[in-house]
């Protein structure tokens, strides 16, 4: 198959010889450093023996839609997190592609937005009977208000960004000045809505997610773990450093592990779960889920990626693997589902 995998770059004006040249670094150094997703998927793509093509999007859609007009792909491979380097943007990408005919691996557009937004997909996962953690949103300029239905301690994200971006120890917020203060932060630093949530003490959760209608696939649930036995609950949350620093993460005792003995009701609960919310936020082919297990056992839906990270080593490939997916067969599972699901159409 032809296939073209669409990325955000921070590169202006690169076409594909560039990016060509930028993963033949990539790889050939990868026993040294990690090369980017982009360039590990095209990798896992040439050998399964695709003809692979490597595009790069920063902030000009008609570029891109000139550029796969001149491919003609089979399909494209949609690695899109942002466009213009704003991650609350990535829908457009998808947008273009459904627009314009093309087919491509994951969520459509609408379901890349109303995931993206914390809030939004909440009161729809709600409405389904799925427990959300209780929240409230401050835009920038608007009066600051606290619900008397939300009760501290609070954590306080941005609205629309990944990656745990603006989430750190500080987010969690004991008392309505904390709280004021944490969200001016959010506006200032990340130029969009705050989102304040009921803080859910307890296991963080992920769950990863292939396939599409009634033929869905649960990898098997993978967990972030803090082995320092004095860390106090608000300082066990998925913060941009727990996630992506490793000598924080070695310092703190911070590992992502498959997860620790579930008892078998509890595994059953948060299996359907996340069936219903894959469902009812329309995502297609694969998606990964977080959730928190409260210590009275319940467990709380904190918020459904729609567009996953799926490098070589991170969670989603590494429970794709326990499930006997080496990384070649991961990616080409994700592109049989596109095509199948594209087939069915």
């Amino acid at each position: 198959m032809r296939i073209a995998v669409v990325f955000d770059t921070l590169y202006e004006g690169w076409e594909h010889p560039e990016h060509e040249r930028q993963m033949a670094k990539e790889v050939a150094a990868w026993h040294d450093d990690e090369p980017e997703m982009e360039y590990q998927i095209a990798d896992a793509l040439r050998e399964r023996g695709h003809e692979v093509f490597l595009l790069g999007v920063r902030d000009d859609l008609h570029h891109l839609t000139h550029a796969l007009g001149e491919i003609a792909p089979d399909l494209v491979f949609n690695c899109a997190e942002a466009f213009h380097r704003n991650p609350a943007l990535e829908y457009l990408v998808a947008g273009m592609l459904e627009a314009e005919g093309h087919r491509y691996t994951g969520s459509p557009p609408l379901s890349l937005l109303v995931s993206r937004n914390k809030a939004m997909s909440k009161k729809v996962l709600a409405y389904h009977g799925i427990r959300v953690p209780g929240f409230a949103t401050y835009r920038p300029g608007e009066p600051f208000r606290i619900p008397k239905r939300l009760h501290f301690p609070l954590i306080v994200k941005p609205l629309q960004s990944d990656a745990s971006a603006g989430i750190a120890h500080a987010s969690v917020v004991q008392d309505p000045a904390a709280l004021a203060d944490r969200v001016t932060l959010v506006h200032e630093r990340f130029h969009q809505p705050a989102i304040a949530e009921e803080f859910i003490e307890g296991r963080e959760l992920y769950v990863s997610l292939i396939g599409n209608g009634d033929a869905l696939d649960l990898l098997p649930l993978t967990e972030m773990v803090f082995d320092k036995e004095k860390t106090r609950p608000e300082e066990r949350i998925a913060t941009q450093y727990a996630k992506w620093d490793e000598e924080y993460r070695a310092r703190r005792g911070i590992r992502n592990v498959f997860a620790r003995p579930l008892a078998r009701s509890v595994r059953e609960r948060i299996d359907a779960i996340c069936r219903t919310a894959f469902r009812v936020l329309w995502l297609r082919d694969y998606a990964r889920m977080d959730v928190r297990l409260a210590a009275d056992g319940e467990v709380w839906f904190l918020e459904a990626n729609a567009n996953p990270f799926i490098s070589y080593g991170h969670d989603m490939a590494n429970a794709a693997e326990k499930a006997g997916l080496d990384y070649y067969a991961f990616i080409q599972r994700l592109v049989d589902e596109a095509v199948e699901r594209n087939e069915r159409a």
